[in-house]
């Protein structure tokens, strides 16, 4: 059993990277177990967090140990994914070699609007493909137009078709679709590979 401790801003992030790391391991054969340290609260909550846990796992406060995975995500919010990565690596400091960093950018509703057959497989309809602009709330509204134009309601801002989309992704279009996705994808795969030989 592989374990993953998931630190995310909000609820779209979680459900993202469950459903994610669920498909790979679900195609690598690995069992997961994921715990979610944050998922509320913003990119500053996150970080708090980030920072509080690590502390513990340097001073070994953390009962379970060191986990074989740390995954960190982060919306890159028009800052870029450099600016990101080097803010998120100076919180995991020592514990950055078992961290992957998940950094939509700018924002992780465009990562659901990537794959217009797996948005259609889901929602009836495809969807357009988005391009990369970065203007606030704009991929928000985007997802909820995609949603509408299906037919559907979209009761949580379309994010609750996150699960289902991410399962219909085809992963290797999607390496190449989007660099920051494509990264995320490339070492976790990297990741799951590497525990398969592993196990």
């Amino acid at each position: 059993m592989r374990r993953i401790h998931l630190f995310c801003e909000d609820a779209g992030h979680e459900q993202f990277l469950k459903a994610l790391l669920n498909r790979l391991a679900r195609r690598y054969a690995i069992e997961i177990e994921i715990k979610v340290n944050s998922a509320r609260g913003g990119h500053g909550r996150m970080r708090y967090r980030l920072r509080n846990y690590i502390e513990s796992l340097r001073e070994g406060r953390i009962n379970a140990g060191t986990p074989d995975l740390i995954v960190v995500v982060r919306d890159a919010n028009c800052s870029g994914l450099s600016k990101m990565l080097s803010a998120l690596k100076t919180d995991v400091e020592e514990y950055d070699p078992i961290t992957i960093y998940a950094i939509p950018d700018p924002h992780l509703e465009r990562w659901l609007l990537l794959d217009s057959s797996a948005f259609k497989d889901v929602l009836g309809r495809g969807c357009s493909a988005p391009d990369q602009k970065c203007e606030k709330e704009r991929y928000k509204k985007l997802l909820i137009e995609a949603v509408l134009n299906t037919g559907e309601t979209p009761v949580f801002g379309g994010i609750e078709h996150t699960e289902d989309i991410v399962n219909a992704m085809d992963l290797e279009r999607m390496v190449t679709a989007d660099p920051s996705l494509g990264s995320l994808i490339t070492e976790l795969r990297r990741t799951f590979s590497s525990w398969s030989r592993q196990d």
